[in-house]
This record gives C-alpha cells, structure tokens and sequence, in this order.
C-alpha cells in the first residue's frame, strides 16, 4: 500500500538534490518525475527537455505523486515547509529529510530513482542497494517518454509536408503499452528468438566490434490472432523503447504519388527515435505489389522499402526490425532473404487454449469454470477467437442482469461462434467489451494471449490478458 508521506518526501527529495547536483540529467529522474517538468523549449538543440532548478508545487507534487492534498501528507513533518504564496513544499533540513526517506523506502523504491541513488552515494555511512550506474540502467530512457517523442516528430517533421506519411505510422511509447513478455505464453522457437534479440540489443557495441550487424531484422508469420502485433508490443514494453507500427498494405495503397518517399520517411521516424521497433505488419504486400502490373508509383515505393530494410541496422541505427505476413505464400525470394530469422505463430493446440481461457478470465466471474472442457470444443480457433467467445458470454450474461457467467454461458457462446463462420473475417471494433474482460482493455489486433506458466507446454501460441492472443483481434 502506498505511503502518501513517503511519496510527497521522495518527490521533494529529489527535486531538491537534482536542482543541487549539476552531474545528473534527464535520465536521473524517474519517469514518473521528470514527465511533469517537460519542457518543449528548453533546450535549443533537442526536442525539449527540463530545466533546472526544479520545484515542488501543490500541483507537480499532485501529478508526479497522485497525493491529492501533498502538503497534508507531511506538514507534520519536522523537515518540510510550504510557502502558501507559490504552494511551495521545500525542505527545512535535506540530511534529516534524506535519513527519514532511506530508513522508510525500501530497495526496489530506492532502486528506481537514480537522482536518490546518486545522493545517498555521496552520504557517508549510506549504501544504496545498487549503483548509480545500475539504476540508470533499469530506469526506461526519456527518448522512450511519450512527451519526447511528441516533441521529437513536431520537431523534425513538418505537419503539412509530412502530414500524409505521419498518418500512415502509428507510434507506442512502452508507457502505453499494458501487455510484458510476462504476460505471454510462448512456443519454445519464440522464446529463444526473443532472448536473442534481447540479448542483441543489450550487446549492440560487442557485435559491432565483431563486424556482426545484420541481426535484428524478424519476420513473424502465421494466421491472423496468433500474437504477431501483441509480441512486437510486448518487446517494446520490456526494452523500454518506442514501438512504430506501419500497415504495409497502407502505405502502398494511399497517396500514389508520395509512397516511395513515405517509405523513406518511416525508416526516418524509426531513426530518429532510435532506439525503437519499426514494425512493418501486412508485409506480403510486398509480393502482390511487385507481381501486380499496377501503378509504378506502387513499385517504386516497394523499391524502396526492400532498399530501406536492407540499409536499416539494429547494431549501427539501434533499430529493431520486425516484419509480419498473414500469408507467406505471398512472399517472394527478395523479400525473404531481407530477414535474418523466421519467427512461426502457428493456431493454439489444446494446453494453449486452455491457458488463454485461463489469462483471459483472470478477472472474471465463471461459476464452475472448466477451461479444459472449452479447450477441447474450440480446435482451430486462434486466442482473438477465444476472446470473442468469452465476450458474448460475458454481454450475455449482462442482458440477464449478471455480472457472473457459468460454463454453460461459455458453451453457448462457443456454440454461437461456431455457427458465424464468418465472423472470423470481421473486425472487432477496439476496445468494446475489453473493459469487461478485465486487464489490457483497448489493445487491439492480433493477440499473444497469456502467461509464460513453465507448464512445459510448448504451446502454439501466445496471449496476453489484454489482446487474448491479442487474441482479441482477428486482424494481426
């Protein structure tokens, strides 16, 4: 449970001793801290930043900490004073107010705020429970932060020149995104690429030395619902790093005269915000486009990507590159050779179902909830369908007044879904009903549904709470 004190003292704390030490930058405040001090003008050669010094108001105590009234929560302490004039809150004695805070916070707390890691290794007789350097190496970077990466695009795109290619790209700061690897149920071959690509990352200089840059560049395939999208997310969420989604299928089909140079402009966001995941979905667009005897401006932008992806590095421009195709059929030799490793996502087997039943009714009500016996009724059905089901049980239930559902309701329901063939093909409007199914409500296409339960399953394919296999959304 929260400490209001501990909260607003922490938060004080920091201010103080980051306006103080000269040595620390963005990256020293905790994400939760420096977001309220953002500035767009205030640094001439960067998008934005923070400027010192740094004040604890009512109100940037409010938003950084959540306390609705942060001078209450320590007035009584012999350490704080507020200046009524400018609602100040500020410190009286920072040596008793630090004491205070390192004999109350605990290491996880301490860990997470590089600003009070670097004070208390300065404090003599004080050992923090990890150095500064480490703590700066867990805290997410602020290029990752929503508020750079808005200033970052404002900055070097032009709304009116760019307006169009903007449009085409969907950037996810990791702080939008719910669903962690944790949340996942993986195969084994996904599991071990993703440690890979992780260790990559973490490793970037030592490959570089070697001469190894081309890493880093995946190509997801399998049927729609199976966890391409919520993967790629996931991985973000993790890396701490910004994710950019492009619908390939988009980009060659919109603004006929511009696509070869909105193809270059996405490589150039994912530069820009670097280091981040460009993912690529629909690639098989590629194929069609290349095989189609249609507008050259189509295949001059496909020219160009091939060209972009080739030229693209996770080593030199720290991007990841993931690449996926509901149909590999599609694909010819030009574009599967772009990639270094083919990651399937093949439909649920039984255990994999039964543990994306579980995921997604971890907030649920189901008197006598057999996950198993809805397991065996649902082959072929991928974690975006399963969601579906468990959803018109759930609306069901709510037409009668309930708020519990019964296996018999889940049954119905899978018999309903059965019966509508094609509602496989249909899009599930994001994020209706996610709210009743619980955690990640709103994330949308294809779902990796689940945790990683060390069953020993190895399991089709993946979910999470809040896509179901993302399986929430037919559309990968």
């Amino acid at each position: 449970m929260s400490d209001p004190a501990l909260d607003v003292v922490e938060f004080v704390l920091t201010t103080h001793f980051y306006t103080e030490n000269r040595d620390l930058d963005e990256n020293d405040l905790p994400p939760r801290f420096r977001q309220v001090f953002w500035s767009d003008d205030a640094a001439a050669d960067a998008p934005g930043g923070i400027e010192r010094p740094l004040s604890a108001t009512d109100a940037t105590t409010r938003t950084a900490t959540g306390v609705e009234r942060p001078w209450d929560a320590v007035s009584d302490l012999l350490f704080t004073q507020h200046t009524d004039f400018a609602g100040e809150i500020s410190l009286t004695q920072p040596s008793m107010a630090l004491e205070w805070y390192r004999d109350r916070a605990d290491d996880d707390r301490i860990a997470s705020n590089p600003t009070m890691v670097a004070t208390l290794e300065s404090t003599d007789g004080v050992e923090p429970p990890v150095t500064h350097a480490e703590a700066r190496e867990d805290v997410r970077p602020i290029q990752a932060d929503r508020v750079w990466i808005d200033a970052l695009l404002s900055e070097y795109f032009d709304e009116d020149e760019d307006g169009e290619m903007l449009d085409l790209v969907n950037v996810r700061a990791p702080e939008e995104i719910e669903t962690t690897i944790t949340d996942l149920v993986l195969t084994g071959n996904q599991e071990a690429e993703i440690q890979k690509i992780v260790k990559a990352i973490e490793h970037r200089e030592y490959l570089a030395s070697i001469g190894l840059r081309e890493i880093g560049k995946l190509l997801f395939v399998g049927p729609p619902g199976t966890g391409k999208t919520t993967i790629s997310r996931a991985l973000a969420h993790q890396l701490g790093i910004p994710l950019v989604e492009v619908k390939l299928s988009m980009i060659t089909s919109q603004y006929l005269g511009e696509t070869a140079k909105n193809v270059e402009k996405t490589f150039e966001v994912a530069k820009r915000l670097s280091p981040c995941i460009l993912f690529i979905d629909e690639f098989d667009s590629v194929a069609k486009t290349r095989r189609s005897d249609e507008h050259a401006a189509l295949k001059r932008a496909v020219n160009t990507l091939l060209k972009s992806i080739d030229e693209v590095s996770l080593v030199r421009d720290e991007v990841l590159l993931i690449g996926a195709t509901n149909h590999p059929d599609q694909l010819d030799a030009a574009a599967w050779r772009r990639f270094d490793e083919i990651v399937n996502f093949p439909k649920p087997d039984r255990d994999m179902r039964a543990d994306i039943l579980r995921v997604v009714t971890q907030e649920m009500e189901i008197a006598d909830f057999d996950p198993e016996a809805v397991a065996d009724r649902t082959a072929g059905l991928t974690g975006s369908d399963l969601r579906m089901v468990l959803r018109e049980a759930v609306l069901g239930a709510l037409t009668e007044d309930r708020m519990t559902i019964t296996q018999t309701d889940v049954m119905e329901a899978v018999a309903d879904f059965e019966e509508r063939d094609n509602l496989k093909n249909m899009d599930m409007i994001d994020g209706e009903g996610a709210e009743v199914l619980g955690e990640g409500a709103g994330h949308d296409h294809d779902h990796g549904d689940g945790h990683d339960h060390g069953d020993g399953h190895d399991h089709g394919d993946e979910t999470t709470p809040d896509d179901a296999h993302a399986h929430g959304h037919p559309q990968d």
